[in-house]
Parts: C-alpha cells; sequence; structure tokens
C-alpha cells in the first residue's frame, strides 16, 4: 500500500514540476492567471488521483499534493512556505469546515468500496471541487496575511462554500479530461 502511495505521489509532484514549478518566473502570465493555472492543474490532478481504486487512501494521497498547491500559491504570491507551513494553513482551514472535509473523504471511501459505480460519478467533481476550494481559500489567506490580517472563521466558511460549488461545477466540466488523462496514466 505504502508503495503505491508513494509511486502515485511521486507520479503526481514529477507532473506538478514539470508543468508549473518555476511558473512564478513566468513572464507571460500575470499573477492572477498563474493562480488560476496552478489551481486548476492541482485539482485535476488530485481528482486524477481519486479516481484510482484505493478506497479510503484519498486523505493520504491528496493531503500532500494539496499542501504542495500552497506552496506553489505561495511562491507565486511572493511569500514562500514550505510544505509544512503550507500544511498547517490547510489543517487550519480544514479546523473552521472540518466535518464537511471528513463527510467528503467518507463518501469518496464509500463509493470506492460499497457503491463504485455512484463513485464514477461523482468523484471527479468532488475531489476537484474540494482541491479548487482549498487552494482558492488558501490565496485569500496569503492575501489577508501580506495586509497583516487574518481570515475570520466566518470568512474562511463563506468562501469555501462559494469556492467548493464552484470548483464542483469546474470539475464537471473538466470530467472528461481528466479521466482520459487518469486513464492513460494507469
Amino acid at each position: 500500500m505504502n508503495t503505491i502511495k508513494d509511486d502515485m505521489i511521486n507520479r503526481a509532484k514529477a507532473k506538478i514540476q514539470h508543468e508549473i514549478s518555476e511558473i512564478e518566473n513566468r513572464q507571460d502570465l500575470n499573477q492572477a492567471q498563474k493562480i488560476s493555472q496552478i489551481i486548476h492543474i492541482f485539482s485535476a490532478i488530485c481528482a486524477g488521483v481519486a479516481v484510482q481504486p484505493i478506497p479510503f487512501a484519498d486523505i493520504f494521497l491528496l493531503t500532500p499534493i494539496q499542501a504542495y498547491m500552497g506552496v506553489r500559491l505561495s511562491a507565486v504570491m511572493g511569500q514562500p512556505l514550505t510544505e509544512r507551513e503550507s500544511a498547517d494553513i490547510m489543517k487550519e482551514i480544514a479546523g473552521v469546515v472540518g466535518l464537511g472535509l471528513l463527510a467528503q473523504q467518507l463518501a469518496l471511501g464509500a463509493y470506492k468500496t460499497f457503491l463504485p459505480f455512484l463513485g464514477g460519478l461523482t468523484t471527479i467533481p468532488l475531489v476537484y471541487g474540494l482541491t479548487y476550494a482549498i487552494g482558492r481559500v488558501m490565496e485569500q489567506y496569503l492575501m489577508a496575511r501580506q495586509k497583516n490580517q487574518k481570515l475570520s472563521a466566518e470568512q474562511i466558511k463563506s468562501l469555501w462554500t462559494q469556492f467548493k460549488k464552484e470548483g464542483e461545477q469546474r470539475g464537471k466540466s473538466a470530467e472528461s479530461s481528466i479521466k482520459k488523462q487518469s486513464s492513460k496514466e494507469e
């Protein structure tokens, strides 16, 4: 199980490094475009990883990838973070929206184990939306931090709700391309 997990994480990181590891240095994109590209790529990668048939392992696979997304966002925004610092911010965000994240992880595991036919219909938009919301809330968190401000729990919850819904819609739109990419990598 660990070798599969490590292999999937390493393949995802290699793809991410190839596609965006130096995005902060690109001159052909403005900061908003760079942030959008990072969030989309990480959301698609996490959705692709989540459709793999490994029940209840998603949180262990997705969390390091999502933490790395935070590292890349922080680099683009001029406030570099380590993966640990990024993971700490994710934990803070998760602490505010907590039970919703836990319920989604349990649903993903159930889809893969007990209801596999539903998993194919719901996993990509769900995980894409989750990762998209994490990225967008982290972006807002970092923007507030640049101004020496802190988002309140209410602001985080409101942003989470807005971005999760937006992300799920984007995930539905990107579903066929994510499925194609996932099947190529199997």
